[in-house]
């Protein structure tokens, strides 16, 4: 499944392939997730971006563990605020390519 990222320039999907070095043609697989953090209600209710998951930021800590597998997380909520607290949680537990991309509308999701 193909993310884009309609107020950014950049688009990833969960098997991204990015270059190793700027000198060398070899490739990697990447891994990516885009995590919603507001509530259930607000991600029933108020809609969402169908390519990403629902953590509650209430609940992120659980989920702590499992996002240590992905390369890049990107974090999305109703304005930015509760993704903030999100991103600064997850790079205390050692997670270092995290991005909060502020509101859910700026996904967008293709196949």
């Amino acid at each position: 499944m193909l993310l884009v990222i309609v107020t950014m320039t950049w688009a990833c999907n969960s098997q991204t392939q990015k270059p190793t070095s700027s000198n060398t043609k070899e490739m990697k697989t990447s891994k990516e997730i885009i995590v919603d953090v507001r509530t259930p209600e607000e991600w029933q209710y108020d809609g969402h971006a169908e390519c990403s998951v629902n953590y509650p930021l209430d609940q992120l800590q659980d989920k702590i563990n499992e996002l240590k597998a992905y390369d890049h997380v990107v974090l999305v909520c109703r304005s930015g605020g509760r993704a903030g607290s999100a991103k600064r949680m997850l790079e205390a537990a050692g997670i270092k390519n995290v991005e909060n991309l502020g509101p859910w509308q700026n996904v967008s999701c293709a196949n």
